[in-house]
């Protein structure tokens, strides 16, 4: 038997396809702006310590000098805890929007450029498969390594020392001023004098850093971008002259973690921690864990 023709039931499932299509659509929407705005939402900042070395040698540590044990221990704290070395141009990159960075992260760093750090420092960064940051000082390099060199006690790094370190692929160099590494020159590090105008200290600075820029492309052929301020000392006038000479990077003394940003800005200041040998590693890397 045939079922007559209702018209009624058929503007009911009209409406009835309608307010399900109108449901679906909605849901759809509500669904596509939720993804979109969680995509949209900006990175976490990243939590990175950094540690400050200076020289390795002997057996009796000091507040800026650790054996070579010590050092090995720390390394071997860092990959048991699951903490992975970035190197500069990792975070240069992730500024840019170029590349991730691991879920902990750690920057080792060096200052002065002691020779120490080739004979003890590359093998262990081998070891433990990391990577690390050497600032040296040119003139300590042109005259204390050249007239007195490879004495793990005390030397600085001579130029083919450095060329080594940077053939390794486990070390990046940054500059650590050309002359600017005192307490008795008239001003602290490469801070701005009392009595120096903008433009004298803009000069005399800009040309410091701009002699070792040179010495490293005559010696090595690149052009560091990591810039590290002696003692920490930091002047306001500082980082326009640091910007003009390639600088995409600079550390301080400061004792603090840093979070780094997609913002390349975030990179100038980082912070660090000094390594001081008196400590167990258990009682340094507390900082690094807790804070």
């Amino acid at each position: 038997m045939y079922r007559s023709y209702s018209v009624s039931r058929f503007l009911w499932l009209l409406l009835a396809d309608a307010v399900i299509f109108t449901l679906c659509a909605g849901f759809f929407l509500v669904g596509r702006s939720f993804l979109t705005s969680a995509d949209s939402r900006p990175e976490a900042p990243v939590k990175l310590p950094v540690i400050m070395y200076h020289s390795i040698h002997g057996d009796t540590p000091s507040e800026y000098v650790v054996t070579p044990a010590q050092i090995e221990s720390d390394l071997r704290w860092l990959s048991e805890n699951g903490y992975k070395s970035v190197t500069a141009q990792q975070l240069i990159d992730y500024t840019q929007g170029k590349g991730g960075l691991p879920l902990k992260p750690v920057m080792i760093t060096l200052d002065d450029g002691y020779y120490n750090n080739l004979t003890y420092l590359l093998p262990l960064l081998e070891k433990y498969d990391m990577t690390a940051v050497i600032s040296v000082v040119g003139a300590y390099t042109d005259n204390d390594a050249a007239h007195d060199p490879h004495i793990p006690s005390y030397s600085y790094l001579t130029w083919d020392d450095i060329t080594l370190l940077a053939g390794s692929g486990r070390v990046e160099l940054g500059n650590h001023t050309y002359d600017m590494h005192s307490l008795y020159s008239g001003r602290t590090g490469c801070k701005r004098k009392d009595g120096e105008t903008e433009e004298e200290y803009r000069q005399a600075f800009g040309e410091d850093i701009s002699r070792l820029q040179d010495e490293f492309s005559a010696n090595l052929g690149i052009a560091p971008r990591i810039f590290t301020y002696p003692f920490g000392a930091v002047s306001r006038e500082s980082l326009p002259v640091i910007r003009e000479n390639g600088f995409l990077m600079t550390l301080t003394c400061r004792e603090r973690p840093n979070y780094i940003t997609r913002d390349p800005d975030c990179l100038y200041g980082i912070g660090r921690y000094n390594r001081n040998g008196l400590l167990t590693t258990a009682e340094f890397m507390q900082k690094i864990a807790n804070e």
